[in-house]
């Protein structure tokens, strides 16, 4: 499999995330409050900081959790220090609509890697890129597979936001919260730097150009086992 798109691992659960770290096919990974709440996990910092310890060469973003700016700003900071391969995460907005803007400007200018998340229109793209360009290496995530849920198709606005970043060469687009593993392969195909998904769908990768018929017998036998296995009669 010949994929141009660099593959990051979307999770919060520490023995998934130290074994797609171990992949050599994932180049990073990501995670977020909702996801590290899922999976219990109680102690921010501690659990960012084991995980660290552990993954020293690939890129990991961690998000700020609070919604006034300067709180966003201090924890943005702490967490920048937790390791050189550490991206921060700032919401493009606070809970209450208002534009992170002014604080991701402050940071990119203070040398700080961001991972702007929560994006889904060009137009916040447009808005934050002159703010990231004053700064080092940085991420635009943009939630594709939330746009999907919409009833429209993210492809168009992904290839626009590419040939957007053309001349920004240290901002790389991520497509964000793919449904599936085909979104693998449009992201590969629009020229998306970055799809982050979670390890069930890259587990689906050893699956790629899989015979279709023998997939088909697969499935029957699987529904066969587990009928039988259940023990339905009628």
């Amino acid at each position: 499999m010949n994929l141009k798109v660099k593959l990051f691992a979307d999770g919060a659960e520490r023995a998934g995330m130290l074994e797609m770290a171990k992949n050599p096919m994932i180049s990073g990974l990501t995670t977020n409050p909702t996801l590290m709440n899922k999976a219990g996990i109680k102690d921010y910092e501690a659990f960012a900081k084991d995980i660290l310890s552990e993954i020293k060469d690939k890129p990991i973003s961690f998000e700020v959790f609070a919604d006034e700016f300067k709180e966003m700003e201090r924890q943005a900071k702490l967490i920048a220090k937790w390791g050189d391969n550490v991206y921060v995460k700032i919401p493009i907005t606070n809970s209450k609509g208002v534009s992170a803007l002014p604080l991701i400007e402050s940071l990119a200018k203070a040398g700080v890697k961001l991972n702007v998340t929560a994006m889904m229109t060009f137009d916040q793209v447009k808005e934050v890129v002159p703010a990231l360009k004053k700064g080092v290496a940085s991420y635009v995530s943009v939630f594709a597979g939330r746009i999907a849920d919409t009833g429209r198709d993210p492809m168009p606005i992904m290839k626009e936001i590419v040939e957007y970043l053309k001349p920004t060469p240290t901002i790389e687009l991520i497509w964000a919260s793919p449904r599936e593993l085909l979104n693998v392969m449009q992201a590969d195909e629009v020229g998306c730097h970055i799809i982050t998904a979670t390890n069930d769908i890259l587990k689906k990768l050893s699956g790629v150009g899989k015979d279709l018929t023998q997939f088909s017998l697969e499935t029957v036998q699987m529904f066969y086992k587990d009928a039988q296995s259940a023990g339905y009669t009628i």
